[in-house]
């Protein structure tokens, strides 16, 4: 089965709010096999708009680490699905671990209205 994976990054490695990633590795995969990484750079963010982007490119799932309901329900409704709360890890562990069912999340919802802490919502 082909999977189409998107990974916010920032230095590399899983940036902990996909709002304000420097790159998003967009990770091709089929038959739980890693075929392609590409890393692309984001337009400039604005609320709504990253799974609209994401999703031109056949993205199936993005993993995340914080990320507000808002914007789980805008990769639902672009029929991407939205892991949250993944570890600090680079695209290509995040993946493996996603494709052989050992990814390890946690919640971490980022809810911009509240004033309290956002645990890994770094903005």
């Amino acid at each position: 089965m082909k999977k189409i994976i998107a990974i916010p990054l920032e230095n590399g490695i899983l940036c902990s709010h996909f709002g304000h990633c420097q790159q998003f590795a967009i990770v091709e995969t089929e038959n739980d096999k890693i075929i392609e990484i590409k890393e692309l750079t984001p337009p400039e963010h604005v609320p709504g708009l990253y799974p609209r982007w994401i999703a031109q490119f056949g993205v199936t799932d993005v993993i995340a680490g914080g990320m507000g309901q808002h914007a789980i329900m805008l990769f639902n409704e672009q029929n991407i699905n939205a892991f949250v709360g993944a570890p600090i890890k680079t695209a290509r562990e995040l993946v493996t671990d996603f494709l052989s069912d050992k990814l390890s999340l946690s919640a971490n919802y980022c809810n911009h209205d509240d004033s309290h802490e956002h645990g890994n919502c770094a903005h």
